[in-house]
């Protein structure tokens, strides 16, 4: 698929509790490498399948949540483009130096109807422990947890879904692969900067800014269920799954890091085109299209955000 502009997700910071528990969830249970502790007191971690030196960072905070989400762009010249185009748009847009994230060139960012803070940037340093490149092994040792192989995706709640839509679609270049339409309009929107079957997705939420989950992906259905034995394990608090969705047709486990978070796990998903017609649920269906298997959904996981 040719592309240019933007790229893929490339960092979600999220805010936690307690820091110590933080990591050992994000690494000893989904699988993460931890890369760096910084004198700010922010932790940098990435997945083993991921080329650049890191994906997620952690804050510790008295609130938990998310406090902005990063795509990679494919030069500079792309986000000054974008930074025209959005201000065109009418939103404001403020800098991040170089450096202000270790071995992270400068960064855009601006806030979209919804709440969220977006970010856009090009430079990021290759990681130490990159997949190797030259007569590769698959890994360079085996990974541990759920083997998270990348920072796959986020779910944001807020409201202005149609505003965000829009945004997205004609500021940024994303498409959308699938939307949830209510009688009274549009309840949930999937939307994607490369042929995955989302990279970002929003839900009509009264609160600006809100978590729904972010999302690790994994190789398969056989890894979702190793992610759900690790889950009953260790403990930790389960919210739906092991199951699949109808919409994106991935495989799926979600569950709650240690300050409320909510993670998933995913595997599979078709493949988005920009030529493909767009895949819309009504109300009366989209308990199979959240839960396939199931076909309706619980109150929890419509309500609990961050």
């Amino acid at each position: 698929m040719s592309q240019e502009g933007l790229l893929r997700p490339g960092i979600a910071q999220l805010r936690v509790l307690d820091m110590e528990e933080a990591i050992k969830h994000y690494v000893e249970y989904i699988g993460l490498e931890l890369v760096s502790r910084e004198a700010d007191g922010r932790v940098y971690l990435k997945c083993f399948d991921e080329f650049h030196r890191h994906s997620v960072v952690l804050r510790e905070a008295d609130t938990a949540g998310i406090d902005f989400f990063a795509f990679k762009a494919d030069g500079q010249g792309a986000v000054d483009s974008f930074r025209k185009r959005i201000e065109e748009y009418g939103l404001s847009v403020d800098d991040v130096a170089a450096g202000e994230m270790p071995g992270t060139g400068g960064r855009i960012g601006f806030t979209i109807p919804s709440g969220h803070r977006i970010e856009l940037y090009a430079d990021m340093d290759l990681s130490e422990n990159a997949p190797e490149t030259k007569n590769p092994y698959i890994w360079h040792k085996p990974p541990h947890g759920m083997r998270a192989q990348r920072m796959d995706h986020c779910l944001l709640y807020g409201p202005n879904i149609d505003e965000v839509e829009k945004f997205f679609t004609t500021v940024l270049d994303f498409h959308l692969p699938e939307r949830v339409d209510l009688p009274d309009g549009t309840l949930a929107i999937w939307m994607t900067v490369s042929n995955k079957a989302h990279d970002i997705a929003f839900v009509k939420h009264d609160e600006p800014g809100k978590l729904h989950h972010l999302a690790f992906y994994l190789e398969d259905w056989h890894d979702i269920g190793h992610a759900a034995d690790l889950l009953t394990q260790y403990d930790i608090s389960r919210d739906l799954g092991p199951t699949r969705h109808g919409i994106t047709r991935g495989q799926t486990i979600y569950f709650f890091d240690p300050s409320g978070n909510r993670n998933e796990v995913f595997a599979g998903g078709y493949t988005a085109y920009k030529d493909h017609p767009v895949r819309v649920w009504d109300h009366n269906n989209v308990g199979r299209g959240i839960f396939y298997y199931e076909r309706q959904l619980n109150e929890a996981f419509l309500s609990v955000v961050t």
